[in-house]
């Protein structure tokens, strides 16, 4: 079998930050709960704990997506809204707090995405990262039909796309935090 970009390792490693006027624990708060990331994420309009209790290692969300027809538009990408499950993998309140994507059949998948709060001279400074080790059965998907160039382009502006949505993340959460 010939190798592909799509066979990297990981194939998508991306983090941003930024400063928030607010301590670690009330930041952490706001982004442990991912019912409220319709608030501040390009794509998850919000959602529902599915399993377990809310927040805590274990625990299930069931995440209400929506994607522009724009959005690296050219590539055979889920448009409209569709929805994703997620496992709690970590969360340590005033530290950090990361989640898995499972498949459609509930099984781990190596994309996880988090935050990380760490306190600076009376600030937060929060971090927000993602990482997909092996792709998923959906890159699988979108990319099946692709020759190797298009798999090439479609990766780097995947990972552009990535960037721009941690990016308007923290900018979103940052003022919804600040202006509480």
């Amino acid at each position: 079998m010939t190798q592909t970009v799509i066979d990297s390792s990981p194939l998508f490693e991306l983090s941003a930050r930024t400063r928030v006027a607010a301590d670690p624990a009330a930041v952490y708060a706001v982004v442990s709960d991912l019912a409220r990331s319709g608030e501040w994420s390009p794509e998850c309009r919000g959602g529902e704990w599915t399993e377990g209790d809310p927040g805590r290692v274990g625990s299930v969300f069931r995440g209400e997506n929506l994607r522009s027809e724009d959005v690296v538009g050219w590539a055979p990408l889920v448009r409209g809204t569709w929805y994703t499950e997620a496992k709690v993998v970590r969360a340590e309140p005033g530290r950090t707090f990361q989640w898995m994507m499972l498949t459609h059949a509930g099984a781990d998948q190596e994309s996880i995405w988090g935050f990380d709060v760490e306190a600076e001279d009376g600030r937060t400074v929060l971090t927000h990262h993602f990482r997909m080790g092996t792709a998923t059965a959906g890159i699988h998907e979108i990319v099946a039909d692709l020759d190797e160039a298009d798999r090439v382009r479609f990766v780097k502006e995947w990972t552009a796309k990535l960037a721009e949505d941690l990016d308007a993340t923290l900018a979103r959460i940052k003022d919804v935090i600040e202006q509480q």
